[in-house]
């Protein structure tokens, strides 16, 4: 029975992995001090004391998970991927093609969110009160 690689499976999942970083470490602290919830943003950093390296090292989480993002695109929508002729087959790797595209959509999201909280937010915010 073929199925797709580890490798591809684990670049997959590495993907949302490290975007989740971004989201944990840069757009839910910006969140939860807007929203008023600065204690628990502390509270968090107090629990979770790699959220302050994190969020100091944020140009190296960011870029990293970026060039993720983009080969695990790569890996995805490449030329000259096709799936097995066998319809047990064919069907097995369409159903994986959808997942793999549905966690890839949802880490791109979550990257885009992140970098927008980080870096497009506070600029946002002070254009608009000008």
């Amino acid at each position: 029975m073929q199925h797709i690689p580890a490798s591809n499976r684990s670049v997959t999942w590495l993907t949302l992995f490290t975007t989740m970083g971004t989201l944990i470490c840069c757009a839910l602290p910006i969140m939860l001090v807007t929203l008023g919830l600065g204690a628990a943003v502390v509270s968090m950093t107090s629990a979770f004391p790699f959220l302050i390296t994190l969020s100091q090292h944020k140009i190296w989480v960011f870029a990293f998970s970026g060039t993720m993002l983009l080969f695990s695109g790569w890996l995805l929508y490449r030329p000259g991927r096709h799936c097995p002729a066998d319809p047990a087959l064919a069907a097995l790797c369409e159903k994986s093609q959808k997942w793999n595209k549905r966690i890839y959509w949802t880490s791109v999201m979550i990257w885009a969110t992140g970098f927008s909280a980080a870096y497009l937010a506070l600029p946002i915010r002070m254009w608009l009160d000008s």
